[in-house]
């Protein structure tokens, strides 16, 4: 494969020595358990996203669990979700014991479409998951509308969205929480798995705190709540301090490979992405649209040249789902978009040639 998906090797490359010599800080040191680092990047974080709290947490599935959790999800309660995701946001509401309940999406941006979340609203709902998907804000003024009207809890599935803005309000402005992964092909990716929840309630952090370290109180051995494993180690935040300050600039690379494409598909058979006026798309993924979608992966693929498709199914139709009693045809758009969507490389280590 010559132009890949990600290139972890060219980005290793141009970081390696400030990688190593923290990383090498960390190991010297010997106390691998969340300290300085994890603290920094937890600020560092908090900040760029426009949140007054980070908790880092092991992945960025545990920190939608852990979110949902804390801003009192509780076995029983309905979640309105994407169906046009990954697997993570419907995961983590069975996790908690609660049920997801989806509406379709927008068929240009992908994103969940309001009108369908207040559609899908009963008496058990006690909140909103929506996805940033793609490097996208979603409408997040007419969700936290709705939200506000039918007194819910709005979480952000951001994983795909650090960086992104709606009309100059960033991913952790808004919402009761937002939730970061940093899996290593993420725009920010740790060297293994990593996540953040970010939000501007003190009582909903400190619940996170207490959740990630199996339910008890700092240092005690005294347990409050039913809790997890989920901290995240000094080394991860070391590499990710390190990428952190990279960030802006490799999201910006992004955005010129993407306006490459626009250019080069105009007047094509080819849908490229559609990007809402006021939105500042961080591109995780440059996902263009057409009807013989498998062929043209093909193809690609005969010429060293890699993509792949997010998402091949949409959730309600995957088999570890069908007990919630969705049928083909329920969401016609997540359907479609499911059979034409495709990805192809949009990486800030992808050269001018190479797009």
């Amino acid at each position: 494969m010559s132009i890949e998906m990600a290139n972890l090797r060219v980005q290793y490359a141009e970081i390696k020595d400030e990688v190593d010599s923290a990383v090498r800080g960390v190991i010297e040191n010997g106390d691998f358990r969340p300290g300085e680092s994890v603290i920094r990047l937890e600020n560092d974080v908090a900040a760029m996203c426009g949140a007054k709290f980070g908790v880092a947490v092991h992945s960025g599935t545990d920190a939608i669990l852990i979110a949902l959790r804390a801003a009192g999800v509780r076995p029983g309660d309905e979640v309105v979700t994407t169906p046009f995701t990954f697997v993570a946001t419907t995961e983590a509401i069975v996790l908690a014991g609660a049920v997801p309940v989806y509406a379709d999406i927008d068929p240009d941006t992908f994103n969940i479409d309001p009108e369908d979340i207040e559609r899908r609203i009963t008496s058990k709902t006690t909140a909103i998951l929506p996805v940033h998907l793609y490097g996208q804000c979603a409408e997040m003024d007419a969700i936290e509308s709705i939200a506000s009207r039918h007194g819910l809890k709005v979480i952000y599935d951001a994983a795909q969205a650090i960086g992104a803005a709606q009309n100059s309000r960033r991913i952790g402005e808004t919402g009761n929480a937002a939730t970061l992964s940093f899996f290593p092909t993420k725009n920010l990716g740790a060297y293994g798995d990593a996540g953040m929840i970010l939000t501007n309630d003190e009582a909903l952090c400190e619940k996170a705190r207490l959740l990630r370290v199996h339910g008890m109180k700092p240092g005690s051995y005294y347990y409050e709540d039913v809790g997890y494993c989920s901290r995240l180690d000094e080394l991860q935040a070391a590499v990710l301090l390190v990428k952190l300050k990279r960030l802006e600039t490799w999201n910006e690379k992004r955005r010129q490979n993407a306006a490459r494409y626009f250019e080069a598909l105009s007047g094509t058979p080819i849908k490229a992405p559609t990007v809402r006026e006021g939105r500042l798309h961080t591109f995780h993924q440059f996902t263009i649209c057409h009807p013989r979608r498998d062929d043209l992966h093909d193809a690609l693929w005969a010429n060293g040249i890699g993509s792949a498709v997010y998402y091949p199914l949409s959730l309600h139709l995957q088999p570890a789902y069908r007990y919630l009693g969705y049928a083909e045809g329920d969401f016609p758009i997540a359907e479609k978009a499911a059979k034409e969507v495709l990805s192809i490389p949009v990486h800030p280590e992808l050269t001018e040639d190479q797009a």
